[in-house]
């Protein structure tokens, strides 16, 4: 499975103590879209280059870190077939994973220690999605992006990215 994996500079310092435990982890392979520091960049940026690889078969699924993970989410979201989530459990990534079929876990980088972190991955890692009943909430959800989102990706990076 690859995983593209992105920050903001509030989520820098987890991502990096993250990339060691992703790495280590069986049949999986990261893409790291950056940022590269604690200097200070705009989070929508970094969430469209993940949701762009997941969109284009890039990466199979996605994690969005900046400092609450509110940020991340709200950006991803906004591409049609992102199904985002911000967890702060175990117990959420699992269930994300069951029963929403979500293709990005974000994560605040100023509201979780690393052992968390990791062990919500690891859940959200671990489980498949279900379908079944699941599957009527997921077409509904569905047809609100027919409805209110094009499907054009934004792709708009400034050229010092």
């Amino acid at each position: 499975m690859k995983i593209a994996i992105a920050n903001d500079h509030g989520g820098y310092e987890l991502k990096c103590r993250l990339l060691p435990f992703l790495q280590d982890e069986e049949h999986v392979s990261v893409i790291d879209f950056g940022c590269h520091s604690t200097d200070i960049v705009r989070y929508p940026y970094y969430a469209a280059k993940v949701c762009n690889a997941i969109l284009s078969g890039e990466a199979d699924r996605g994690i969005l870190i900046c400092s609450t993970g509110i940020g991340m989410s709200i950006a991803a979201n906004k591409y049609k077939g992102i199904r985002a989530a911000l967890c702060d459990s175990p117990y959420q990534g699992q269930m994300t994973s069951r029963h929403n079929k979500s293709n990005i876990l974000c994560l605040g980088g100023r509201c979780i220690g690393d052992m968390m972190a990791m062990e919500i991955i690891r859940q959200w890692l671990s489980f498949q999605y279900e379908g079944g009943r699941h599957d009527i909430s997921l077409g509904l959800i569905d047809d609100i992006e027919g409805e209110n989102l094009t499907g054009e990706h934004w792709d708009c990076f400034p050229q010092e990215m």
